[in-house]
């Protein structure tokens, strides 16, 4: 165990050695084309999770034009180039307009930042990062481009720049797991919670019994099936969000979990949850399913978690399950389950406008045909509903009915 743990900790040495012997020549560059009066220029790969391919009509009437073949009829295209491990193209950095040049400048004080971080071993959050220099940086979010850019630049991931995200997630039940010190036994005490583990990379010594993994997108489905004691009746292990535990703790809800995990994040997925959900799929081999609402936002957060988000691309290859299965909401579900008419809703003009941009995105039909199927049935009908509108039926019905026959009767995608 400690020869383990000294191995670790060299390779995270050895990383950051790597890293700042990377800044260090990237900034004796840049002196030396200032020093010459060249001005800088910073080629940045641009990667992206998918690629929206046209339908079939822009295809006749630019077929000179396009880089895509067609694929199968109907409105997909498949693209024949798309791979979100390999960059699409190159972005300039240079100073040669006041908004490049505000980047750059952004972008090497965030280096510098970060370079500090890796000599004295210590973390920041983004947002920490940002109020260091406020009136320079004016935004989060040219933060945040800076630190994808110099991940892209110095290809490497977000943590190996010790740049952490704060992580919503919690666990509890049947696993136990270690981060570097700290010990987390959710085995030996079923109902005490712990948070998912911001530092993902130093989760080691994993332990669990559960039978599966469940996806949860809302947490008012969480308390609901919380309440039911879900976890005593299916015996599950539960990872839900830190924003959550206040609630339930008021409501003095006790979870005894026995045998399966459970994953509730609040809408989109943080970082570490979705590192923390790919370690424990890769490290315990467990089917992984999701629950979402039938609505263009739930089917966008499900792709997420198997295919990544376009924000992050550049690092998908450490973030995407792509084992996860879609257990629910489905457009079919309305009629398959009874939803009563005064639960669903029509699609917003917004609504239509995001489901059919999903629908041109390369991996679905590449990959999961079936959710395609799905999502087109969705803008066929115009119509959606949230996860709770099946408990019109009984209030337990989710948990009673639900989700235990999607699961035996294998009535996932």
């Amino acid at each position: 165990m400690e020869g383990k743990r000294r191995r670790l900790q060299m390779e995270s040495q050895a990383e950051s050695v790597i890293l700042l012997t990377k800044i260090k020549e990237f900034t004796r560059v840049l002196l030396t084309d200032l020093t010459n009066g060249r001005s800088p220029l910073i080629l940045i790969d641009r990667f992206r999770s998918y690629c929206a391919v046209p339908n079939a009509n822009w295809f006749r009437s630019n077929s000179n034009q396009s880089p895509f073949h067609l694929f199968v009829s109907d409105i997909f295209l498949q693209c024949s180039f798309c791979a979100s491990d390999l960059p699409y193209g190159k972005e300039a950095l240079t100073l040669s307009t006041k908004s490049r040049a505000h980047r750059l400048v952004v972008m090497l004080r965030v280096m510098l930042i970060v370079q500090k971080l890796l000599q004295e071993n210590k973390h920041s959050s983004k947002r920490d990062i940002y109020y260091t220099y406020p009136s320079l940086f004016l935004d989060q979010s040219m933060v945040d481009q800076a630190i994808n850019d110099i991940c892209i630049f110095m290809q490497c991931s977000r943590h190996n720049l010790n740049v952490v995200s704060a992580g919503n997630g919690l666990t509890m039940g049947w696993i136990r797991f270690s981060e570097g010190e700290r010990k987390f036994d959710c085995i030996s005490s079923p109902n005490s919670v712990h948070p998912v583990p911001v530092h993902v990379e130093e989760v080691k010594d994993i332990i669990s019994v559960a039978q599966y993994i469940l996806v949860v997108e809302k947490e008012s489905v969480f308390q609901r099936l919380a309440n039911d004691q879900f976890c005593n009746a299916n015996h599950c292990i539960v990872i839900t969000v830190s924003n959550l535990l206040k609630t339930l703790v008021s409501f003095g809800t006790i979870f005894l979990c026995l045998n399966f995990i459970f994953i509730q994040g609040r809408g989109y997925p943080d970082i570490p949850t979705r590192r923390f959900l790919r370690l424990l799929v890769e490290k315990l081999r467990l089917p992984v399913y999701c629950l979402v609402d039938c609505d263009p936002y739930g089917f966008d957060i499900l792709t997420t978690y198997r295919f990544g988000s376009m924000q992050m691309a550049y690092d998908t290859k450490h973030l995407r399950v792509p084992e996860i299965r879609w257990l629910g909401a489905f457009p079919s579900d309305s009629e398959r389950y009874f939803v009563p008419k005064q639960c669903i809703l029509p699609l917003t003009a917004e609504d239509k406008r995001k489901v059919e941009a999903m629908l041109l995105r390369c991996y679905l039909q590449r990959e999961v045909p079936q959710w395609r199927l799905e999502l087109k049935l969705m803008l066929q009908k115009g119509v959606k509903f949230e996860i709770e509108a099946l408990s019109a039926h009984a209030l337990s019905y989710l948990s009673d009915s639900y989700i235990p026959s999607k699961i035996e009767r294998k009535l996932i995608m």
